[in-house]
């Protein structure tokens, strides 16, 4: 098994951005020029590498490696956006990888590609890449290529060396179990369970018992033998459920309007682990939007936008308005969810609003954009 943190030490300590490997500070998929960039990354990579593995590590500064982490990003349907817009799309993953160094709620992002073997290239027009591009690495940077199209092998050694240094061993993950229990989350509840007698999962959070349910708030989770974080959330309550052979969560998130708050399943996540060494991880959209009154909404609509308004131009909110602001993220998230489509565009809007007023509220806003881009790429 490769422990994904050695992995990305071994990336950042022994090669500068190449053929095989990427690093970002920070990537925007939910904007559509920084989607453009991600997916002509992709591109490049998968055609440059059909035959191993290729990289890009997100959290790094690009001129001394140091590593600053990003927001936890549980996007598990990225893989649904590079099939949207690549044709021949190589498998990608998303994985969220902890450093000890960094706040909690920080990590490095690791994205794994692996080419099918065949000529990528955009299926569609994005951003300023226009469909039917075919991009190659030369060196650190994705470059069209219009003739001479042709797959080599050239990394295939290399890749398979760093991946081979960092193996794990059980001192580190003995290590690492006790370090999330005991130093990591020792004022919340701990477990582990060992899987097929090789996989461990820790997850910690606070624990509330509603009839015979037992939900837990403030969670973290991860696969420790990889030193992937499986999931965080601060905000959202989820159930887990174990058995021999498979690890599962479902994710339950708080929506309503004003005072009237319910709680809806979201996305379950099931963990599947094999006597050969290896596990999958399936997740599906559980989640059924509420649904109100139109009229009610466009008032809604309207009072959130009024509220940013003011927030554009510096103008004092009254008592009734911070009020609202709380609620923002929330309801304009609920109106996008009953057809209200400009509301995702006023979400991105409020971000750098929100960012430096009100940390709770961009942290709610945060969350609802991560809820919307669950719902759109499902």
């Amino acid at each position: 098994m490769i422990n994904k943190r050695l992995l990305v030490k071994n990336l950042l300590a022994h090669n500068d951005e190449n053929s095989f490997y990427d690093k970002k500070r920070f990537i925007s998929i939910g904007e559509r020029e920084g989607k453009g960039k991600f997916l002509k990354h992709v591109c490049a990579l998968a055609n440059s590498n059909p035959k191993n593995n290729s990289f890009i590590v997100i959290g790094v500064e690009d001129e001394d490696n140091k590593i600053v982490g990003v927001d936890f990003f549980d996007d598990s349907k990225i893989q649904n956006l590079v099939n949207a817009y690549l044709d021949n799309p190589p498998i990608i993953s998303y994985e969220n990888i902890p450093f000890p160094h960094l706040p909690e709620g920080k990590v490095v992002g690791l994205v794994t590609i692996r080419s099918n073997g065949k000529v990528c290239a955009l299926r569609k027009n994005i951003w300023k890449y226009y469909g039917g591009s075919v991009f190659f690495r030369e060196g650190s940077i994705s470059l069209p290529k219009a003739f001479d199209i042709e797959l080599k092998d050239i990394n295939s050694e290399v890749v398979e060396t760093l991946e081979q240094h960092a193996r794990n061993n059980i001192e580190l993950t003995l290590d690492a179990v006790i370090n999330f229990i005991n130093i990591r989350h020792a004022d919340l509840r701990s477990d582990y369970k060992v899987f097929k007698e090789q996989f461990v999962v820790c997850w910690a959070g606070n624990v509330k018992k509603v009839r015979s349910e037992q939900y837990y708030s403030r969670v973290d989770i991860e696969l420790i033998n990889e030193q992937v974080k499986l999931f965080y959330s601060a905000l959202d309550e989820i159930t887990i459920d174990y058995d021999e052979d498979s690890f599962s969560m479902l994710e339950y998130v708080q929506l309503g309007l004003g005072t009237q708050q319910k709680y809806y399943p979201l996305e379950k996540m099931v963990i599947t682990f094999f006597n050969n060494g290896k596990y999958s991880i399936n997740s599906e959209l559980v989640f059924e939007p509420p649904q109100y009154d139109k009229k009610t909404l466009h008032h809604v609509f309207n009072a959130n936008n009024s509220i940013l308004q003011k927030l554009e131009k510096k103008i004092r909110l009254n008592k009734a308005e911070e009020r609202d602001l709380t609620n923002l993220p929330a309801s304009y998230l609920i109106c996008y969810l009953n057809g209200f489509e400009e509301a995702k565009e006023q979400m991105d809007h409020a971000r750098h609003l929100l960012k430096k007023r009100n940390a709770q509220v961009y942290q709610s806003l945060k969350e609802s954009l991560r809820i919307l881009r669950k719902v759109r790429y499902s």
